[in-house]
C-alpha cells in the first residue's frame, strides 16, 4: 500500500462538484481523494485547481520538483479541461474555426513531458482515465444565456461534445501505453453501468457523490492489485533464493 501519494489534476481531483439547491460549484466532503485518505490511511497532497489544464498542471509540479520522489505515487487527472472551447465566442461566430484550451497534439505533449520530469525527478507517475460526460446536460449547461443554436451549429450535433471529450481521454489511455505507466481505468466502471449519468452532476462533467464513490473504488483496486503483486514477487523471489 502506497503511504503518501500527490495528486495533480483539475476540479475533479479536487472534489469539486455542482450544488444543485445553492446551484454554485462547492467543494464534496466524501470526495474519492478524501475517501482514500479515510479508508487507507494514504497521505495525499491535492494539489489539483479548478480548471486546471495539463500545460498548468506542468507549470505547478515544476514549482514542486524538490519533492516529486518522497511520495510512493503521484497521480494524474488531466483532459476534461483541455478539450473545452471558449463556448462564448463559439456563440458569437460558430462558422470561423475555433481552438479548444489545448489542442491534442500540445495535449499529448504537455502530458508526456510531465510523466518524463516526474520520472526524472525520481517520482513513480500513475494516470486517471477520464470520467464520461453526459452531452445533453453539458450542452445545456455551456449553452446557457448564449445562442444554443450557434453553438449546435459549430458541433453538428450533441453527442460530438462526448466524442470529443473522449477523443482525450483516448489520448491519455495511448499515453499511459507509450510511455509504460500504470493506467487507473475509471471510465469503463461508469460506463458498464445500466444509466452511468446517475453519476454525474447536473452540469453533465462533474462526478458526484456517487460518482466519486466509483473513482474510489477502482483506484482502491488498483491498490489491492499492487499489493498483491508485490506479495507475489516477494514469494518468487524467496523459492529462487531457496532453489539456489
Amino acid at each position: 500500500m502506497a503511504d503518501t501519494a500527490c495528486i495533480y489534476g483539475d476540479s475533479v481531483a479536487k472534489g469539486v462538484i455542482l450544488d444543485n439547491i445553492k446551484n454554485k460549484y462547492t467543494l464534496l466532503k466524501d470526495s474519492f481523494v478524501n475517501r482514500l485518505q479515510s479508508g487507507f490511511e494514504i497521505a495525499v497532497t491535492n494539489y489539483s485547481k479548478f480548471g486546471c489544464t495539463v500545460s498548468k498542471g506542468l507549470e505547478l509540479l515544476k514549482k514542486h520538483l524538490s519533492s516529486v520522489s518522497k511520495y510512493d505515487y503521484i497521480v494524474l487527472e488531466f483532459g476534461g479541461n483541455d478539450c473545452d472551447f471558449d463556448w462564448a465566442e463559439v456563440a458569437k461566430d460558430p462558422a470561423v474555426p475555433h481552438l479548444c484550451k489545448t489542442p491534442l497534439e500540445e495535449f499529448e505533449r504537455s502530458y508526456t513531458e510531465m510523466i518524463r520530469t516526474i520520472r526524472t525527478n525520481g517520482g513513480h507517475p500513475v494516470l486517471l482515465s477520464l470520467p464520461p460526460i453526459d452531452a445533453q446536460r453539458y450542452f445545456d449547461w455551456i449553452s446557457q444565456g448564449l445562442d444554443a443554436g450557434r453553438i449546435l451549429q459549430f458541433l453538428g450535433d450533441k453527442e460530438h461534445i462526448y466524442r470529443w471529450h473522449e477523443m482525450y481521454n483516448m489520448a491519455v489511455c495511448r499515453i499511459a501505453q507509450t510511455e509504460n505507466v500504470p493506467l487507473i481505468d475509471i471510465t469503463t466502471r461508469f460506463l458498464e453501468m445500466v444509466n452511468y449519468q446517475s453519476c454525474i452532476c447536473d452540469d453533465g462533467i462533474h462526478p458526484n457523490e456517487k460518482g466519486h464513490a466509483i473513482i474510489a473504488k477502482a483506484i482502491e483496486d488498483f491498490i489491492a492489485e499492487q499489493e498483491e503483486n508485490n506479495v507475489v514477487h516477494i514469494h518468487a523471489a524467496s523459492k529462487t533464493l531457496a532453489c539456489g
